[in-house]
């Protein structure tokens, strides 16, 4: 647009960690700031143990500001402190519009926003990449939030969901109606992360000891409890029992890693189990897969699904939160219940012995996924909502 305006966006993220959501956050800045607007990120504390990605925000000339008091747990006093500087913050920038993602980033800069007299942006949006309303605490916590995020969706100018499983989810949870919501699905800049090549796929598989004919399921993400890895070396346990030459590679690391490496060799399958560890560049790995399997409890939108699927691997998933938006079940992958580790196995066994099947799914996969998670359709949704908002 000639006439367009530039505006001044601040984004708040609770850390900027090896996943969807900050991958998102990135992207997004990096391509508002492209398109002439002011762009902040101010992001928080990785937790021990987590691969940071603020690589990528140097990569894409993202400014950040880090908040090291802004962290994952909850803490009263920290997160009072939190609130301070993001007021400080507000004020110095005054942005046209706060934009928050993930729970403390979005209960923290809510609060902030309200509390910064006339520095208070005229736009305040919270985008839910997921929810930890369930699963992830105990019924106290998981209480307090629901009716804390209650509270504060009633001071947001507008609520976005990445999916409409999500949505829902916080509609049974009573966080706000159905009307108060704006679903705007994941956009990312896929190539460079999804490209992989044959020699590319030749190295990874020779580096982690997959012969011509083996079977290499892959996983991509962070080794918790909520992804359930466990579930993904049951899944190989069964596939070998069934006689398939499969070998399992976990790219990322987390607590739960040293439960897998128990659980596998618990199994008898530790030498077809390999863990990779954090792993900065992916396209090659998704190129050495020939399946994708994802065993999580929950999911926003799974990102890694979305990659695999562009990378042309069918996906074998559980059915859960948004993966239903991103698997088109019988289409470009399978879908089974969590937990079902004998169907997801059945579905592997079949993508097994079926290259044309493989295939067939892979670039049915690529071509919705491509077309449905480009950056710019992402971008311009975010900007018509903002616009929409601001006062005339």
């Amino acid at each position: 647009m000639a006439d367009r305006r530039a505006l001044r966006i601040v984004h708040v993220i609770a850390r900027l960690n090896v996943g969807g959501a900050a991958l998102h956050v990135l992207q997004l800045a990096a391509e508002q700031r492209r398109r002439g607007d002011h762009v902040l990120v101010v992001a928080g504390t990785l937790a021990p143990g987590e691969e940071s990605m603020e690589y990528l925000a140097e990569d894409l000339g993202v400014t950040v500001e880090r908040l090291t008091s802004l962290q994952r747990e909850l803490s009263p006093a920290r997160d009072a402190t939190v609130v301070r500087e993001l007021v400080r913050i507000l004020r110095a920038e005054r942005p046209d519009v706060l934009h928050t993602h993930t729970a403390k980033a979005g209960g923290t800069g809510r609060i902030a926003a309200l509390l910064a007299g006339d520095a208070r942006p005229p736009v305040v949006v919270h985008t839910y990449h997921g929810h930890v309303l369930s699963g992830y605490f105990g019924r106290t916590q998981e209480a307090f939030y629901r009716v804390l995020e209650r509270v504060l969706a009633m001071r947001t100018s507008r609520l976005i969901a990445v999916s409409t499983e999500v949505r829902d989810d916080l509609v049974a949870f009573g966080v706000a109606p159905a009307s108060r919501f704006e679903v705007i699905p994941y956009g990312f800049d896929l190539c460079g992360r999804a490209d992989g090549d044959e020699s590319g796929r030749e190295r990874v598989r020779a580096q982690i000891g997959a012969g011509a004919s083996t079977f290499v399921v892959g996983w991509v993400g962070r080794l918790t409890a909520i992804k359930r890895p466990l579930d993904l070396v049951r899944v190989l346990a069964v596939l070998r029992e069934r006689g398939v030459d499969a070998l399992l590679c976990l790219v990322g690391d987390g607590p739960d890693r040293p439960a897998v490496e128990h659980l596998a060799a618990e199994l008898g399958v530790a030498d077809h189990c390999h863990l990779a560890g954090f792993q900065k560049e992916l396209q090659d790995w998704y190129a050495a897969f020939d399946a994708f399997c994802l065993t999580s409890a929950n999911e926003g939108t799974p990102v890694a699904a979305i990659e695999a699927l562009a990378a042309e691997r069918p996906v074998v998933a559980t059915r859960v939160g948004g993966t239903e938006a991103v698997v088109d079940d019988g289409v470009s992958g399978f879908l089974a219940p969590v937990g079902d580790a004998a169907g997801l196995a059945e579905y592997l066994t079949r993508l097994a012995a079926g290259p044309a099947l493989r295939e067939e799914m892979g670039r049915r996969g690529a071509e919705s996924v491509r077309e449905r998670y480009g950056l710019d359709r992402m971008v311009d949704h975010v900007e018509r909502l903002y616009r929409s908002l601001l006062p005339r």
